[in-house]
C-alpha cells in the first residue's frame, strides 16, 4: 500500500484514507498542527457518542480539501462517486430535489473525514418526518469575543425554558458562542417551531434590551448578544454535536451540562480533537435528548407570560 493511503477499520468496513499526512490545521502560534489522519482518528473515536445525533438527518458538509488555508466547499448534494453503502436522502427544494448524505455509521464518518469534511451541519428533522423537527436551536451569538455575555444569556434562556417546562441542553459551538437545544416530539412543523423560538427570544430580549437582541442585521445589534433562531427552518442546518470546526487548533462543538456553565474555564473553544472524547464519555446530556416535548403546552405558558 502506498504511503499516501492508510487503511482504517470502521465497524464492519474498511475505509481507505488518502494523503493521511496532509496538514488540514496548520500550527499557528498556540494552536497545534493536525493532519487528515488526526481528523480521521478523532471521528472514529467519537463515533459512538456522535452517531445518535446524526442518524437519519440530512447533512450539509463543510469540506476543506487543502486545509484551513484553502477554499471551502459547502456540499449538499452527494457526489456520484461516494460508495453505495453510504445512506442518501432525497429531499424537496424549490424547483427540484437535493440528495443529501446521511451519516448512519462509523464507516461513513471516517469516509467523510477522508473527503476532508471538517464540519458536519445537520438538519433539525429526520428522514421520514422531514417537515417536522425534533430539535429546536437557539444560537447565542456574542457581539465580541467576551464569553461572559454568552454565559449570562444561556442562564437567562435556560431559566425561561424551565419556566415553560421545556428541557434544554447546552453545547459549545467550537466557534464563538453556545447553542441551547430543546428536544421536541416531532409533531410541530418548522413554521410553528421557528415562530415559537422567535417569540421566546423576543420575550427574553424585551426583558434585557441593553444586553440581548433579535435584530438579524449586524448594524442593528451594537455590541449586544444576538439570539439567533434562524436555524429553525426547513433546509436550514446547525453544527452537529461533536463536530470539528474549521478554526486553528481544531476546536470541537461539545455538549456540556448546565453545571459546567459555572466553570470559569468554559469557553466556546474549550475542547479540541485532542480531548473532546473525554467530555463525551462524561455524558453531559444524560437523559435530556430522549425526552422530546410537545410545543402546545409550552406555547400556552409562553402566551400567558407575554400577556
Amino acid at each position: 500500500m502506498s504511503d499516501d493511503v492508510r487503511t482504517v477499520r470502521a465497524g464492519r468496513r474498511t475505509v481507505q484514507v488518502h494523503r493521511p499526512d496532509k496538514v488540514l490545521f496548520p500550527g499557528d502560534g498556540d494552536a497545534k498542527e493536525y493532519t487528515k489522519s488526526d481528523l480521521v482518528d478523532y471521528y472514529r473515536s467519537v463515533a459512538p457518542f456522535m452517531l445518535p445525533h446524526l442518524r437519519g438527518r440530512p447533512l450539509m458538509l463543510e469540506r476543506r480539501p487543502d486545509g484551513l488555508d484553502g477554499p471551502v466547499f459547502m456540499q449538499k448534494n452527494t457526489p456520484e462517486n461516494y460508495p453505495d453503502w453510504i445512506t442518501r436522502a432525497e429531499v424537496a427544494k424549490e424547483g427540484g430535489t437535493v440528495t443529501h448524505t446521511v451519516c448512519d455509521d462509523t464507516a461513513t464518518l471516517v469516509y467523510l473525514a477522508d473527503q476532508a469534511c471538517v464540519t458536519l451541519h445537520r438538519w433539525l428533522s429526520r428522514v421520514g418526518r422531514i417537515e417536522r423537527p425534533d430539535r429546536m436551536v437557539f444560537d447565542l451569538d456574542p457581539g465580541g469575543d467576551d464569553f461572559a455575555p454568552v454565559r449570562e444569556a444561556a442562564r437567562l434562556l435556560g431559566e425561561l425554558l424551565y419556566e415553560l417546562k421545556l428541557p434544554s441542553a447546552l453545547m459549545t459551538t467550537g466557534s464563538r458562542g453556545l447553542h441551547v437545544i430543546v428536544p421536541l416530539d416531532g409533531h410541530a412543523d418548522f413554521d410553528e417551531v421557528r415562530e415559537f423560538a422567535r417569540d421566546v427570544a423576543e420575550l427574553l430580549a424585551a426583558g434585557h434590551p441593553d444586553r440581548l437582541t433579535t435584530a438579524a442585521r449586524k448594524k442593528d445589534r451594537g455590541d449586544r448578544l444576538y439570539l439567533d433562531v434562524q436555524r429553525n427552518a426547513y433546509a436550514q442546518t446547525a453544527v452537529a454535536p461533536f463536530t470539528v470546526r474549521a478554526r486553528p487548533g481544531a476546536p470541537v462543538a461539545v455538549p456540556v451540562s448546565w453545571d459546567q456553565l459555572d466553570d470559569p474555564g468554559l469557553g466556546p473553544r474549550r475542547w479540541t480533537v485532542t480531548d473532546a472524547v473525554d467530555q463525551a464519555r462524561a455524558n453531559p446530556w444524560a437523559g435530556v435528548m430522549s425526552r422530546g416535548r410537545a410545543l402546545g403546552p409550552a406555547r400556552r405558558r409562553l402566551d400567558a407570560l407575554r400577556g
